[in-house]
Parts: C-alpha cells; sequence; structure tokens
C-alpha cells in the first residue's frame, strides 16, 4: 500500500527561504537608502517652510527674531518682555525636532545667511558627516 503525504519537503522550505533571503538582501538596502533620503528632504522641507514660516510670523509680531538665548522655544511660548505682541503659538514641540527626533538649531546671526540660520545636524546628530548624516542649512 502506497501512501502519498500532500506538503513541503524540508528541501522545497529551504529553497524558498533561501530565494527569500536572496531578494531581501537586494533589495532591504535600496528601501533604507530612500528612506534616508525622504528624511533629509523632509528636514529640508520643514527648515523653509513651517520654521522659516513661523520664524517670519514671529518677526511681524514682535519686530525681531528670536535671540540665541530664546531658540526657537520662542515660537512655542512668549518670552516674557514679548508676551504683549506674541501672537497664538507658532509652533508645537514637535515640529522644531528634525526628523530624526534631534532638535533643529537656530543661529540669530546667521553666517550662511543673512538674517539667520537653521541647521539640521542629519541621523547622526553630529557636525559635518555625508549622505544621512551630512549637515542641512536652510536656503
Amino acid at each position: 500500500m502506497n501512501v502519498r503525504r500532500n506538503g513541503f519537503t524540508i528541501i522545497e522550505i529551504l529553497v524558498v527561504v533561501l530565494i527569500l533571503g536572496m531578494l531581501a538582501a537586494f533589495v532591504v538596502p535600496g528601501v533604507i537608502e530612500r528612506f534616508g533620503k525622504a528624511k533629509t528632504e523632509i528636514a529640508k522641507a520643514k527648515m523653509n517652510g513651517l520654521i522659516t514660516g513661523a520664524l517670519e510670523q514671529f518677526a511681524l509680531s514682535c519686530g525681531r527674531y528670536p535671540t540665541d538665548d530664546e531658540g526657537l522655544a520662542a515660537l512655542i511660548d512668549a518670552p516674557p518682555e514679548l508676551e504683549d505682541k506674541w501672537g497664538p503659538r507658532y509652533l508645537k514641540a514637535s515640529q522644531i525636532l528634525d526628523p530624526w527626533g534631534n532638535p533643529y538649531i537656530y543661529i540669530e546671526q546667521g553666517t550662511i545667511n543673512d538674517t539667520y540660520d537653521l541647521i539640521c545636524l542629519g541621523a547622526d546628530g553630529e557636525d559635518g558627516g555625508e549622505g544621512e548624516n551630512a549637515d542641512i542649512f536652510n536656503d
């Protein structure tokens, strides 16, 4: 009597796992690289759009940009001497963080721009770097 079993052999399963592993080895690095580039683009867009717009609104309302001591926190809570001029909250606390969760750096007297500089230190959160770790500056 010959009994026929339905199912896969261990060899067939190993072959499928091997093929899936090879596919993942080729696809995953590209996806990770694109994800890093997307975060860099988000950081640039956030600096040049959202944060710059909030700084301009602050300057219009208060007659000046935040000082280095006040930093971007001045867009979240009114500095004591500006409470009567300060408009509604310009940004939420989460909006002054880059895509990697680090705070953007604000410099009142810009060296790259005429008014102020905004800097994102990239994925590593340190000065310098290349690729995803490169520093990003506002335009």
